[in-house]
């Protein structure tokens, strides 16, 4: 009889000790990059650059050898000021993150027909057109209509931004007037993900044209990551961190957490329990 009480009591230890050592595992799908190893190598996509889209803010600057001269195809001075922290448009402040913009030079809105209206050259088709090939195209229209021999180009993305949400540390609006800003960019310009979010579930929202595309990027496969079509973000991208089941739990009522008096009454309970069915056993 006390074999089989000894015998009831060791099964019962078995399940509170793997019961225990459930709460107490290691979590998984927090760290980034979880397939890689010390010598890996892969092979990453070719870099993106942002194209220009309507709606876009650029700033176009043409400067030559005669100022006076480069400035018949300059706009005047602009009315918004930039402070230090940001600029305002449409009442909402946004961050910049990298580069800058001179104060004083005017800004070109490209229209929903992809067109900026261009001092002396008039209408100009520029929607889809890299940085670097809209500074080409306005050289060539200046030099192959004799009317400047020596311009110099700039072009500027002034309002092109992400929009990053969720489990971050700085949710908000970050601006980007470089060429290929990343997703991992993004998530650093917000301070990283909080503990809470979903490394492997990181969502891309993009605009394309009439329709919406969403992209799922798997934060911890490297390989996913650097090959997936949003890596290299595009302007007016949302990239949203969902949160894992125990911040979701924090929102209900009824949730249990580690740290929640509902939970350790649980526990406390479920000991209590055990205690008690030894002790028949042990009888």
């Amino acid at each position: 009889m006390k074999i089989r009480n000894l015998s009831g009591i060791a099964a019962v230890c078995v399940a509170l000790i793997a019961l225990l050592a459930g709460g107490c595992s290691t979590p998984k799908n927090i760290s980034y990059f979880e397939d890689f190893q010390t010598t890996t190598q892969i092979e990453s996509q070719a870099r993106q650059q942002i194209t220009v889209q309507p709606d876009d803010k650029l700033q176009i600057i043409v400067s030559s050898k005669d100022p006076q001269l480069a400035s018949l195809f300059n706009l005047p001075s602009v009315t918004t000021r930039l402070g230090q922290g940001g600029a305002t448009y449409n009442g909402v402040t946004t961050t910049y993150v990298a580069g800058s913009t001179n104060e004083g030079l005017a800004d070109y809105t490209v229209g929903p027909d992809g067109n900026i209206d261009f001092p002396v050259l008039g209408s100009l088709h520029v929607a889809g057109m890299t940085r670097s090939e809209l500074s080409g195209f306005i050289k060539g229209e200046l030099m192959g209509r004799n009317l400047i021999k020596d311009p110099v180009v700039t072009v500027e993305f002034i309002n092109t931004g992400v929009s990053v949400l969720g489990e971050v540390t700085r949710p908000g609006r970050y601006l980007m007037n470089r060429d290929q800003v990343t997703v991992l960019d993004a998530i650093a310009m917000a301070g990283d993900l909080t503990i809470q979010g979903q490394r492997n579930n990181v969502r891309v929202i993009r605009r394309d044209g009439d329709s919406t595309k969403v992209f799922i990027i798997d934060l911890t496969n490297g390989k996913d990551l650097f090959n997936n079509p949003a890596y290299y973000l595009q302007q007016d991208d949302v990239v949203y961190i969902e949160p894992n089941d125990m911040r979701k739990r924090e929102t209900s009522v009824n949730g249990n957490t580690a740290m929640s008096a509902s939970f350790w009454m649980s526990v406390v309970s479920v000991l209590t329990s055990v205690a008690v069915l030894i002790v028949n056993i042990a009888r």
